[in-house]
């Protein structure tokens, strides 16, 4: 009753408490996971080594945060440039990037699926006339049309806005060869300056007021740099029908059964997603540096799949089998995109983690918007239909995005959700987690609640290893702390029931899903109750 009540009132804080989806909602009046509160009461207690497949941007595996969790392939010899285990990838060290070629060479920007799909429609349907297709080409045809109309109605939009950021980037540029110094400005620095570009003066004038009120020259330029990046990807790349980097790949693109391709370039250049991503689920606990992340026995591997844009059904497939091939128990899925044409092949990949007892976790998504079965992918629904209607992978959970807030904001205004497709929320908002050359950054997303899941599921399956992959997800399941009452609908104002937005209509909760695993595992005949003896009650440990 208490976990509940706790997450009916806003926090009276401004920022978001350091670690705090590690804090114990009971104790501490935060939504975490009351990981804190469990790794006291599991002292003592030795679980198995769990292995997590991190399929993402890439991750840092040299991070001081990560580097002593990270996965070590037993059956490579590093650098030798030899299929030492005869898995079909060279030099496999800490997993495999299915996103770059033989000589090292990696994607770093790609295309969204709406912009390759609207290319290869154009190429049939561009001078079409409809009257003259067939029921299935008139189809094709109709979502050619709303294709384009995306697609040049967001080009047209970025064309008006890119060009204020390519200012200010040149403009925040100038200012600091100006000043000398891009650390330690002060405002009395900045009112220094002197410039004869108006772009220069102003931008000036408007961060001497942000910095009287608080807010960092560096956070700033921060905020410019990321506003320039988005926008120059979106244009560029993201959306531009004339662009598609895949040839550097080397791969035969419309072989969907090709597995061999890419190199063992994990990191990449992007690699602050997934290196967020993996923090979240494993960075070194108490080890006095950086965070600690939710599970403590845990191996985390490196799958590289998603680029700056949309990943592509073949390599998510792809990245899914050598996951389970190579010993992973879990695999955290932070991306989602609005198509997928080769849904089957996903499907596929799926059905063999099912059948090989690997959990799937998977990011709801951030557009504050209802999932469906047809607007956002990979899902638990195959596309294969069964004599009874839909089937679905019993081994997938979908996560969408809480608030340390609480309150009427306890659900992320960004989360995606649904009643029946979303399946529990876990802490999403103002995330510290571990990013690219040892530093820490805070992100907002489904995508770092996934790996909350993830998480859970690694200390599941290491302190009761007889628990298989849909008995870990009924447990995080019925072990989902329930709010009953209402929030502010996600993307929208109005108030909504919190048990509307997902199949629990609760929030993930670590401890107390040890305490149901306990109970799920003492009733199965045969199997180990619990590693090395019972779980103390709450309060025999000391707070």
């Amino acid at each position: 009753m208490l976990l509940a009540l706790v997450l009916t009132g806003a926090n009276a804080q401004d920022n978001a408490p350091a670690n705090w989806f590690n804090l114990d909602p009971s104790r501490d009046g935060i939504p975490g996971l009351g990981t804190e509160s469990l790794y006291k009461r599991l002292a003592g207690k030795k679980g198995e080594t769990v292995i997590v497949a991190v399929i993402d941007s890439g991750v840092d595996y040299e991070h001081e945060d990560l580097k002593d969790v990270m996965w070590v392939n037993p059956g490579e010899i590093p650098g030798n440039g030899i299929d030492d285990d005869k898995n079909g990838y060279v030099d496999d060290i800490h997993g495999w990037n299915f996103i770059g070629n033989a000589n090292g060479e990696n994607i770093y920007h790609d295309n969204l699926e709406v912009t390759r799909l609207y290319v290869q429609y154009g190429k049939k349907y561009a001078n079409a006339d409809r009257d003259k297709l067939s029921k299935k080409e008139k189809k094709e045809y109709d979502q050619y049309l709303d294709m384009k109309e995306t697609i040049e109605s967001k080009r047209a939009s970025l064309s008006q806005q890119f060009p204020l950021y390519q200012t200010l980037k040149g403009a925040m540029e100038q200012l600091i060869e100006q000043l000398g110094k891009s650390t330690n400005v002060t405002a009395d620095d900045l009112k220094q300056v002197k410039s004869d570009d108006q772009m220069v003066q102003r931008l000036t004038q408007i961060m001497i007021g942000q910095m009287e009120q608080g807010i960092s020259f560096q956070d700033f330029v921060k905020d410019i740099d990321e506003a320039y990046e988005y926008f120059d990807g979106q244009l560029n790349y993201n959306y531009n029908p004339d662009f598609d980097p895949r040839a550097l790949v080397g791969d035969n693109y419309n072989d969907l059964s090709e597995r061999y391709y890419g190199n063992n370039d994990v990191r990449g250049p992007d690699a602050n997603h997934g290196t967020h991503v993996a923090g979240i689920i494993g960075a070194v606990r108490n080890n006095n540096i950086g965070i600690d992340g939710v599970a403590n026995n845990v191996r985390i591997m490196s799958v590289r799949t998603v680029p700056d844009g949309d990943e592509r059904d073949k390599d998510v497939a792809n990245a899914i089998i050598y996951a389970v091939d190579n010993g992973a128990k879990v695999i955290n899925m932070s991306f989602g995109k609005g198509y997928s044409p080769h849904k089957d092949v996903v499907d596929k990949a799926i059905k063999y983690a099912l059948k090989n007892d690997v959990l799937l976790v998977h990011a709801a998504g951030n557009d504050g918007s209802e999932n469906t079965a047809t607007n956002n992918y990979p899902n638990d629904q195959f596309a294969k239909k069964g004599l009874f209607g839909p089937k679905y992978a019993k081994n997938w959970i979908e996560v969408g995005a809480l608030n340390w807030r609480g309150g009427d904001d306890l659900a992320a205004s960004f989360s995606n959700y649904s009643k029946d497709r979303v399946d529990v929320f876990a802490p999403g908002v103002d995330v510290y987690s571990t990013v690219v050359g040892n530093q820490y950054d805070s992100y907002p997303g489904t995508s770092m609640a996934s790996p909350m899941v993830a998480g859970t599921a690694a200390i599941l399956r290491s302190y009761f290893p007889d628990l298989s992959a849909d008995q870990v997800k009924e447990v995080i399941m019925d072990s989902a702390v329930k709010y009953t009452g209402k929030v502010t609908l996600p993307g929208g104002e109005e108030m909504v029931p919190f048990s509307d937005l997902s199949v629990t209509g609760g929030s993930l909760n670590a401890e107390k899903a040890v305490e149901v695993a306990m109970k799920t595992v003492g009733k199965k005949k045969g199997k180990t109750r619990f590693l090395n003896g019972d779980l103390p009650k709450k309060d025999q440990v000391i707070p």
